[in-house]
């Protein structure tokens, strides 16, 4: 390895540095805050390392690694949102008795999966990746060993993720066996003309292990059960981090191998995005746990997400990363808002919880509320804009059935999103609700994503320019 790839790798070599660190830290001594203080240095450093990798991309390191502006953005995208989950989770599990530690751990490990899948251009890195992050992910679900839904919702995701990542294994080995290849960008020459059983049986089984990662119909039966069950940071960072990457991953994939040439893997996509749409919103009316309506709505989202990948050009590319953004954003606040409210008893996941939120927590409530409408797609918001820019990539392709769907599910999509606005700012319930005192953390994170959700949706444009940049390194 020479210096300009020394420089290109910086971001994940610091992350995984960051982890042994975390790793020699609780081993010596234990010290809550010492570990997240750590946890968020190693982070804040592979991030700034991203400024030094900048010119030296792009850089092919090995051939399982391409390192380009596009991978480096997706990494700061992780990386800022696996540091919003460290501070959320600081003032969460020190409610908690018990080991505290290895969480921290357990989260730089994961982020080092995702900058992984992230840079990968061969099938070895995108599994090597993708099984750093879920292992983790296993821990990190069940972390609290005193309850039963988060035990359950781990022993779930471990069985359910153990199968889909033999799914992909053996659509990887299909795919070999029929191209004699693993790099994505190689694919492209041979998916063509290839049309045998095992290419075709090895796409299909590869979606169905990304599909699975990614939540999408039929895949998503793990989703709202994890979602409830696992701490609120565990499930803001499943729901924003860990997709993120495998999104990036599955449009690097599809981009250099051409796999959306095919007319039969378009409509399995297609079909992904209209099942998704459809079961996500219609399951989310009847839910009144607020963790199962962020799931089902997550179900929708990548659905809608689907949409403009499907399109298939550069304008869908920029809709799909701005609405990844505007997505992490969002849900990000709105988990911010279920873990500070939440109690060293219990998560506040209930509908009830939220009833009158206004009269105790005005602020508290505006946030939640700017993200709730956020995520229907109001304007001044950049959920909002999220879903212009994939209407104006699907009208592009002229995916009008696509775009059809999407426009009634969301608006079906609004009922259960104004239920939770309506309950904040009902009359407060009689019974006397806890809600605990914000960290100086946790309040300045969840500032901080408000500014965020408001300013980008009013004036996106610098955000605009930058996926722009990125976009081009990809093509």
């Amino acid at each position: 390895m020479n210096t300009a790839d020394f420089l290109a790798l910086l971001p994940l070599l610091l992350i995984a540095a960051a982890a042994v660190v975390v790793m020699l830290g609780i081993a010596f001594r234990r010290n809550h805050a010492f570990a997240a203080g750590l946890t968020l240095a190693g982070l804040a450093a592979a991030f700034f390392s991203i400024f030094a990798a900048i010119p030296e991309a792009p850089r092919q390191v090995t051939p399982l690694l391409y390192v380009d502006k596009y991978a480096l953005f997706y990494m700061g995208l992780i990386l800022t949102s696996a540091a919003a989950v460290a501070v959320l989770s600081y003032r969460y599990f020190e409610r908690h008795q018990g080991l505290r530690e290895e969480l921290y751990l357990l989260l730089l490990v994961a982020t080092l999966g995702c900058a992984v899948l992230v840079a990968s251009s061969h099938f070895a890195s995108f599994l090597l990746g993708l099984e750093i992050l879920s292992i983790s992910l296993y821990g990190m679900v069940a972390y609290l060993t005193d309850r039963k839904l988060a035990l359950e919702a781990g022993i779930k995701y471990l069985i359910l993720a153990s199968a889909s990542a033999a799914f992909l294994l053996l659509g990887m080995a299909l795919i070999y066996a029929d191209t004699g290849t693993m790099e994505f960008a190689r694919l492209r020459g041979v998916a063509l003309s290839g049309s045998g059983f095992p290419l075709l049986a090895g796409i299909a089984l590869t979606v169905t292990g990304i599909g699975f990662k990614l939540g999408v119909v039929p895949f998503h039966l793990w989703m709202p059960d994890v979602y409830q069950g696992a701490p609120p940071p565990v499930t803001a960072f499943v729901a924003t981090t860990s997709k993120s990457a495998m999104v990036a991953l599955l449009l690097r994939y599809s981009y250099l191998s051409g796999a959306l040439q095919h007319h039969a893997v378009y409509l399995v996509f297609a079909t992904l995005a209209i099942g998704s749409m459809c079961a996500g919103n219609l399951l989310a009316l009847r839910q009144s746990n607020v963790k199962r309506i962020l799931a089902y709505s997550s179900i929708a989202h990548f659905g809608c997400i689907l949409v403009a990948f499907l399109a298939g050009s550069t304008m869908a590319l920029e809709a799909v990363s701005f609405y990844l953004v505007a997505y992490t954003v969002t849900i990000l606040a709105a988990f911010g808002i279920v873990t500070v409210l939440s109690t060293s008893e219990r998560d506040a996941d209930d509908l009830e919880d939220y009833r009158g939120l206004f009269w105790r927590r005005p602020i508290i409530a505006a946030i939640f509320t700017a993200a709730l409408l956020s995520l229907a797609g109001i304007p001044a918001t950049m959920g909002f804009l999220g879903k212009f820019y994939v209407l104006a990539a699907g009208a592009d392709r002229s995916a009008w059935l696509l775009i059809i769907a999407l426009v009634v599910t969301s608006v079906a999509g609004l009922f259960y999103y104004l239920r939770v606005v309506v309950a904040l700012y009902a009359a407060p319930p009689r019974r006397e609700v806890p809600t605990p005192k914000v960290s100086a953390g946790g309040a300045l994170v969840l500032a901080a994503l408000a500014i965020l959700l408001i300013w980008f949706g009013v004036y996106p444009a610098p955000l605009l320019d930058l996926i722009r940049t990125t976009v081009l390194g990809l093509n």
